[in-house]
């Protein structure tokens, strides 16, 4: 009964057009009325409470160094990089799509960024170039999904804070995971373009290269420094978003000098509204989670799949299943933060190691991004390639297929992320 109210209630909101973040806590007033505990202050210190939070921070630095990076000429510097590398190989603006995808995610942790910003350079010198322009923005959209599991993930952070598990390990974990997918879209592009005669780009000499190198060092230097420092414990991803920040507020005003400080206004102005969203999403769902632990929700779940929970793959693939089908109809951030106190509990009863399953929580979230109807990183790339949605969806199933298919491998074998786990912490 509870759980019919609180889906219904969130879902009937959610189909009248109201925002995710105050269907949350319209479902949160429904359940108080349910429940006969209905009081504005428990709504409102909860609402205050889901904000105050120390890990959170991280969100609007990370969110902050992803704006100065494109403002401050990061971004180019890593696209000619890794065209200096592959930009002579046949379907070689593939590549490089798929190297700055990754790249990007490791200085982002955010999908949409990333697709945004590779999308506007790349698709249309991939359609000058002769490249099928469907199958190009559907690349692109499904490189930009690699962000959320390499560090510094946003939604990693988002799991983190809510599941109480540790940031810096589920950081640690996404490592193996994000190249992995980077390989799968290699093969997969590659398999598409043998038979195909695109345009080239002249082989770059060796100078050239050394030349993009230098002019992207301090691009690549980043990502280091934040996965050297937390395996290290020089400081903690919150710590970390704040030197990535500072790190490319320095590179963009001192060494590159694209950024100028009557540049800054803005881009503070475009870190802070997408941050004012995140974070009210985080506040919202506090609410719906304090209601769901009293409601004694989570537990209704665990006696439900009690026959599963001695089979640790038959549970996690039914849970994958259920986060696949809730992602087609909800982004990333708010299945994140409505379902984590629901699973965790599950989780835990279960045994199972609780960062492999927020990896694979967050990468499952992540493929949502790609499916329609609400598919945040599909929109994205078919605005910015100005395709209807029938066109991309032609373009990107091929790439969908592959991370659905990484996905089933590391739930099937969880050593691909514990034992590069071990090493890593």
């Amino acid at each position: 009964m509870i759980v019919t109210v609180f889906l219904g209630s969130l879902l009937g909101a959610m189909a009248l057009g109201i925002p995710i973040a105050f269907s949350l806590l319209v479902s949160g007033m429904v359940l108080m009325y349910t429940m006969d505990i209905f009081d504005s202050q428990i709504m409102a210190q909860n609402l205050i409470d889901g904000a105050d939070n120390f890990p959170l921070l991280a969100i609007p630095f990370f969110i902050l160094a992803g704006e100065l990076m494109n403002a401050g000429g990061i971004s180019k510097r890593i696209i000619n990089f890794a065209m200096a590398l592959v930009g002579h190989i046949k379907g070689g603006l593939g590549y490089v799509a798929i190297i700055g995808s990754v790249m990007f995610a490791g200085l982002s942790g955010s999908a949409v960024a990333d697709t945004a910003a590779l999308g506007a350079i790349l698709i249309p010198m991939m359609v000058a170039a002769g490249y099928n322009k469907n199958r190009s923005a559907g690349l692109i959209a499904a490189g930009g999904i690699i962000a959320p599991t390499i560090p510094p993930s946003i939604p990693m952070i988002i799991f983190g804070v809510t599941s109480g598990v540790s940031i810096t390990k589920l950081f640690m974990a996404g490592i193996v995971p994000g190249l992995l997918l980077g390989v799968g879209l290699t093969i997969a592009w590659y398999l598409i373009v043998r038979k195909d005669n695109y345009k080239v780009f002249p082989k770059k000499s060796a100078k050239e290269i050394l030349k993009a190198s230098v002019q992207a060092i301090w691009a690549l230097i980043l990502p280091v420094i934040i996965i050297v420092g937390l395996r290290g414990g020089a400081f903690t991803p919150t710590e970390a978003a704040v030197v990535a920040a500072f790190y490319a507020l320095f590179v963009g005003l001192v060494v590159y000098r694209e950024l100028k400080l009557k540049d800054l206004y803005q881009v503070l102005v475009a870190a802070g509204k997408t941050t004012s969203v995140v974070m009210f999403l985080a506040a919202a769902a506090l609410v719906s989670s304090w209601l769901i632990t009293v409601a004694n929700i989570p537990n209704e779940l665990t006696n439900m799949l009690s026959p599963l929970m001695d089979n640790q793959l038959l549970l996690l693939m039914m849970i994958n299943l259920v986060v696949f089908l809730v992602g087609t109809a909800m982004d990333l951030t708010p299945t994140i933060l409505i379902l984590t106190p629901v699973l965790m509990p599950i989780i835990d009863a279960a045994g199972i190691d609780p960062v492999l399953f927020g990896l694979l929580f967050v990468l499952n979230c992540s493929i949502g991004l790609l499916t329609p109807p609400v598919g945040t990183v599909l929109n994205v790339a078919a605005g910015v390639g100005k395709l209807s949605m029938e066109d991309i969806m032609r373009g990107v199933w091929p790439f969908l297929l592959v991370e659905v298919i990484i996905l089933l491998l590391l739930t099937l074998f969880p050593q691909i992320v514990l034992v590069p786990l071990d090493w890593f912490t």
